[in-house]
């Protein structure tokens, strides 16, 4: 029998989800969870052989509770509505299983749920489309620069930092908003992380 615990804030979906499950006939759903913080403690009280986890949670979010569970047995898989690059690149990173989209038929989810069992890795198709197609517009120093703008650091300690002008580094915000198309800082720092394009 697999045992899965599930992570899901939406009560109803939750309920609908557990439900769905126990209907498989070698599926069994031992706990259900609110929070990332709260599927990590019955993970490690539980030891369920899955762990379906959605992303955005109050508290911890699914990608802060998988990157934490990288190390144990347990199969991390996420379903959520979110086919972002940024956070799908995150979840390879954490070593999830498998990574679906809400929108998807409810039989993929236990098949899904099987193959994690046999060793296999299962990722939504439009994500792979996503994850090949955007590329990062910026240059190697640009990159530089906007890490150094999310690190919080200010015009003049990127100049020195760089060892380039207050006016050279103005100039490189200029054309990282350009060709980021967007009007500040903030929301580049955002679509960088969001596309997965921090180090």
């Amino acid at each position: 029998m697999i045992k899965v615990v599930i992570a899901e804030d939406q009560q109803m979906l939750l309920g609908a989800l557990g439900a769905l499950l126990n209907l498989e006939e070698d599926i069994t759903v031992v706990g259900k969870a609110f929070d990332g913080g709260e599927a990590i403690k019955l993970v490690q009280d539980l030891k369920p052989h899955i762990c379906l986890m959605d992303i955005e949670m109050p508290g911890k979010s699914g990608l802060e509770a998988a990157e934490e569970l990288k190390d144990s047995e347990t199969n991390v898989i996420i379903l959520t509505t979110f086919a972002r690059a940024g956070y799908f690149q995150r979840a390879l990173k954490a070593g999830v299983k498998a990574y679906l989209l809400k929108d998807s038929p409810s039989d993929d989810l236990a098949n899904a749920i099987r193959q994690v069992m046999n060793g296999k890795r299962i990722f939504a198709p439009e994500l792979m489309d996503d994850v090949y197609s955007e590329k990062n517009p910026l240059t190697e120093r640009e990159k530089d620069v906007l890490e150094l703008i999310a690190d919080g650091k200010s015009t003049n300690e990127i100049a020195n930092q760089l060892s380039i002008k207050v006016g050279t580094v103005r100039n490189y915000v200029s054309v990282i908003l350009d060709k980021l198309e967007v009007t500040n800082r903030i929301e580049a720092i955002k679509q960088s992380k969001e596309r997965g394009w921090f180090k």
